[in-house]
């Protein structure tokens, strides 16, 4: 099991399956390959709020993550975009460069929110990621993205990201028309709630720190495990 000081894990109501992981616990942040089976993004992170409203974990610098690349080694975003997903792929091993970064994601919710810094603590912004609700497992919780993303600024302005992509993933038979649908609807109501400015956008995250102990966490040899879900 993946998770600092040999298992961190407190049950939420006795008798029932939702576990809670306490601050400071070492999990995985996964994400599926679209459209397959695999796993393609793996991330270790430390938990800093775990409860019935919130997940919120720390993406620290340097972490080693696994990320997707062409199968002869081309990042994938250096490949153009019409064959940037009918290419063959494989996984490398890498580290999280530059800052490092806060992911915030509400139980069922298809989306998670990201913030991030420039060096010196300076805000840069929120980075609404449109995916699959977390399913949470012993070790971490899954997801698959999708594609579609929204960045909002300090000053509240908000703009789509990735139109092109999720447009490409369409074509390319990534993703039909039922959950393109579900995808545009998942982020028409984010962006109800940013333009409402409510949480997480209302709090102070911006303003957090990790805690100054806590150690990096490393990547483990079988990141790509099948779990058994505990829950969404």
């Amino acid at each position: 099991m993946f998770m600092a000081d040999g298992g961190a894990v407190r049950a939420v109501e006795a008798g029932t399956s939702a576990h809670f992981w306490e601050p400071g616990s070492q999990i995985l942040w996964r994400y599926r390959e679209n459209a397959g089976a695999h796993f393609h993004i793996a991330r270790p992170v430390t938990v800093v709020r775990d409860d019935e409203d919130l997940l919120a974990v720390w993406l620290a610098p340097g972490t080693e993550c696994v990320r997707p690349v062409l199968a002869d080694g081309t990042p994938v975003h250096a490949e153009p975009l019409e064959s940037r997903y009918t290419k063959p792929r494989s996984v490398r091993r890498d580290r999280w460069f530059g800052t490092g970064v806060l992911k915030l994601a509400r139980p069922g919710l298809p989306w998670s929110v990201w913030l991030f810094w420039e060096p010196g603590w300076r805000f840069k912004n929120w980075y609404v990621n449109l995916e699959e609700p977390l399913t949470r497992w012993a070790g971490g919780v899954d997801s698959e993205d999708h594609f579609l993303d929204i960045t909002v600024d300090p000053d509240r302005g908000w703009q789509w990201r990735d139109e092109d992509e999720f447009a490409q993933a369409q074509r390319d038979g990534l993703m039909g028309p039922d959950l393109a649908e579900q995808v545009r609807s998942a982020g028409r109501s984010a962006v109800e709630v940013i333009r409402a400015w409510g949480p997480p956008f209302s709090d102070d995250w911006p303003d957090w720190r990790p805690d100054p102990s806590w150690t990096v966490p490393l990547l483990p040899e079988d990141w790509d495990r099948t779990p058994a879900h505990l829950s969404s």
